[in-house]
């Protein structure tokens, strides 16, 4: 019988912190184990801080989760917990997702200050984003946006925002909601115009491999639909080597036992894309993501990313 707290792992933003929190009430409700059953370990990563710069130029996804992993692997943490977007396609040997929280809302969401929504700003004007996906998706809607590398955390990004250093930003809606801070929604993006980055909006958990300790406890709160789902879309990014270098959008809309899948890829202007979208089985979610992603890349060709050969 476990008579020592679990150590969850996380990042120290409110966000991070917020996830970890919803994480910990998860699993006292599905086991009626008391609070003091779980303590929070807060980690500071090299993506956190590092801001000054975007991740493509620093290292990539793997920025937000390399403390955590290697206390995982030392046996220091019992699991972490991670945006699920922030993961990067090929974990170290040894660790694994286990499980997923309930899906939020995948939208992106406009904060905007000169104007609410992305259509309706000024000619010229400037955006702030760090995500080559939205940088790219933003220059296809309107060429005529300057859009500029804007990090930190939701709250910096909003300060950064009210005191005028850009005319809009855009945040994940899910966040925003962790964060109780929907009010500043000026608009939100059609996913089928505006396409979120695969796995947006779920929250992962990542344990060691064959701990099943730890595996039989997070068993109780892994959301199946939400497991499937970001499944299938980080199926899709092995194929094309995801990261942060590369703009690919994706995400699945699940409907009983069946699921579609929306994929996009583009080029760092916005001026060249490929699309696929695709069907199936939710059991063959895994199958069917490396197939879009087969599909996307045969169509783009070699070359179509820098990282490609």
């Amino acid at each position: 019988m476990q008579t020592k707290p679990f150590r969850i792992g996380t990042r120290g933003s409110p966000l991070a912190l917020a996830q970890a929190a919803e994480t910990r009430s998860r699993l006292m409700e599905a086991h009626g184990l008391p609070e003091e059953m779980f303590e929070v370990v807060v980690l500071s990563t090299k993506g956190d801080r590092i801001t000054d710069r975007a991740l493509s130029e620093i290292g990539g996804k793997g920025l937000f989760t390399e403390e955590l992993e290697q206390q995982l692997l030392s046996g220091e943490l019992d699991f972490a917990v991670h945006s699920s977007k922030d993961m990067p396609t090929w974990l170290p040997e040894g660790l694994e997702i286990s499980a997923y929280l309930p899906r939020e809302d995948f939208r992106d969401a406009v904060v905007g200050r000169t104007a609410p929504s992305l259509t309706a700003l000024p000619d010229r004007a400037i955006v702030g984003s760090a995500s080559l996906r939205r940088q790219a998706l933003i220059r296809r809607m309107r060429p005529d946006i300057e859009v500029i590398v804007f990090r930190g955390s939701v709250e910096t990004r909003l300060r950064k925002l009210n005191e005028g250093q850009v005319d809009a930003t855009l945040l994940a809606l899910a966040g925003l909601k962790r964060l109780g801070r929907e009010d500043v929604v000026t608009e939100l993006l059609d996913p089928t115009e505006f396409p979120p980055a695969p796995a947006q909006g779920a929250i992962c958990i990542e344990s060691r491999i064959g701990d099943h300790r730890v595996l039989d406890l997070l068993e109780g709160i892994n959301h199946k639909p939400t497991y499937d789902a970001v499944s299938c879309e980080r199926a899709f990014l092995e194929v094309l080597d995801g990261s942060c270098r590369t703009p690919i959008a994706g995400y699945t809309i699940l409907d009983g036992d069946h699921l579609q899948f929306s994929g996009l890829i583009l080029t760092p202007d916005g001026t060249r894309e490929h699309a696929v979208s695709i069907d199936g089985l939710r059991g063959d979610a895994v199958k069917l993501g490396k197939q879009a992603g087969e599909t996307v890349r045969t169509a783009a060709g070699p070359g179509f990313f820098a990282s490609w050969s």
